[in-house]
C-alpha cells in the first residue's frame, strides 16, 4: 500500500488539495498498477513560522 505524506504551507484551497490527491492517486496506480483504495495520502498544513529554509522562517521571508 503507496502510502504519500505531503507537507504544505496551511491555508491552500480545499479545491487545491483535492486536486492534489487525485493526481496524485491517479500517477500512483498508473506507474505502480494498484487500486486506487490502496493509495493512502496525509497532508500537513505547517504555518510559515514554523518552515525554514536557507535558515529563515519563511513567514519573516518578502
Amino acid at each position: 500500500m503507496p502510502t504519500f505524506r505531503i507537507e504544505l504551507f496551511e491555508g491552500r484551497p480545499l479545491d487545491q488539495r483535492r486536486k492534489l490527491v487525485e493526481a496524485v492517486t491517479r500517477v500512483t496506480c498508473e506507474t505502480l498498477g494498484c487500486e486506487p483504495g490502496s493509495v493512502d495520502i496525509i497532508i500537513d498544513e505547517v504555518k510559515r513560522e514554523n518552515w525554514a529554509t536557507g535558515g529563515k522562517l519563511w513567514s519573516e521571508q518578502k
